[in-house]
């Protein structure tokens, strides 16, 4: 390949879409060059796929069409996890985007030392070869979950595997976190049982619009951290708990009186010092890491533990470039980070040569 780009969730389509534009040639079997995206699961949807049904259009907490195409007004009652798959399904289509599935990523290396050699990307379906790569592999397989002392006898779940408040009806839940999906659970759990709200710092509320003034000093916040080579926070970490309708139906139903985080867990429960909660279940809604754990082999890690991004540039490698991650780890800044993530491999790499039918020819190259 030219370009390989991993994952096809928001970032990798939306880097495909700007492929295509900039006059690179979509994968065809048996020919070399071009451009191709890999993607681990069996449909297309990416995360989306995967979220609770209970999750509906009305609920999600901001979505950016993709470039070019217009997500069709939905239903607000309709399930996200069958919305946006069908939209990104569509998409594919409609440009003919060269996606190939399902296909796991297990490693990338370079084929040498030299600067301008070959990655090697090597996945459950044979080991693929790219002059550049795009890692859009987001944070949905990589749910965190914290380590605190003691052990908990009851359900206990992530986010990532929440389906919907019916298991939990008549049952007392507690729910950790202070970001969005810990508001979606609160204002689903709390009208068929009793909530307990814990956050390991103090909710930080947004009460005015989410104007583009403040989104950009909310990304700038994010942004400064993957330049320093800093693990990364997410977007929604940091813009605040904003009026949602998920927000306003967990105020309505009394769910947002948020205690400090317990010391340990119990067998029935948790406790803060001498004092114990019984609860059924401990839904933690705690957030995700990303998932570029196959691109150890390069060595991009810096000092302080993360990856250090120019822009979406890895700063210690050129070749490759990382969307949807920390500051474009929203579908707005997806967008933006595919077009930009393409412009540096056209920097790069050259525009692609055309043939006199105007298609993309392969340009060879060494390594």
């Amino acid at each position: 390949m030219d370009v390989l780009v991993i994952g096809a969730g928001q970032a990798g389509l939306s880097a495909a879409y700007h492929l295509r534009r900039r006059g690179f040639a979509p994968h065809r079997a048996d020919t070399d060059g071009g451009f191709v995206v890999l993607d681990a699961d069996d449909a297309p949807g990416g995360a989306w796929a995967h979220r609770s049904p209970s999750l509906r259009m009305a609920t999600v907490h901001g979505f950016h069409d993709l470039p070019d195409v217009v997500l069709p007004e939905p239903d607000p009652n309709a399930p996200a996890r069958e919305v946006v798959p069908g939209y990104f399904a569509a998409y594919e289509a409609q440009h003919a985007l060269p996606v190939v599935r399902p296909v796991k990523v297990l490693a990338v290396r370079s084929a040498s030392a030299r600067p301008d050699a070959r990655l090697l990307v090597e996945t459950d379906a044979g080991t693929w070869s790219t002059r550049a790569l795009i890692n859009a592999t987001g944070t949905w397989t990589r749910p965190f979950l914290p380590h605190y002392p003691g052990r908990f006898a009851g359900r206990q779940l992530h986010y990532a595997a929440y389906r919907g408040p019916e298991e939990f009806a008549g049952k007392r839940v507690l729910v950790v976190g202070g970001g969005a999906s810990a508001i979606q659970v609160l204002s689903e759990v709390a009208a068929v049982g009793e909530t307990v709200w814990v956050t390991r710092t103090p909710p930080v509320y947004h009460d005015g619009p989410f104007t583009p003034e403040y989104g950009r000093a909310v990304v700038a916040k994010v942004e400064e951290r993957v330049r320093q080579g800093l693990p990364v926070r997410s977007v929604v970490s940091v813009t605040g708990l904003g009026p949602s309708v998920a927000y306003r139906r967990a105020e309505e139903l009394g769910a947002l009186h948020r205690r400090p985080m317990f010391d340990r867990l119990t067998e029935h429960g948790v406790a803060w010092g001498d004092e114990e909660l019984a609860v059924d279940a401990i839904v933690w809604a705690t957030g995700f890491r990303p998932e570029v754990g196959h691109l150890a082999p390069l060595g991009l890690r810096a000092p302080g533990g993360g990856i250090a991004l120019t822009g979406t540039r890895a700063t210690a490698d050129p070749r490759v470039h990382l969307v949807g991650f920390g500051p474009s780890a929203s579908t707005v800044g997806a967008n933006r980070a595919g077009r930009a993530a393409v412009n540096g491999i056209v920097a790069l790499l050259g525009a692609p040569a055309q043939d006199g039918a105007g298609a993309a020819v392969p340009v060879p190259v060494g390594g």
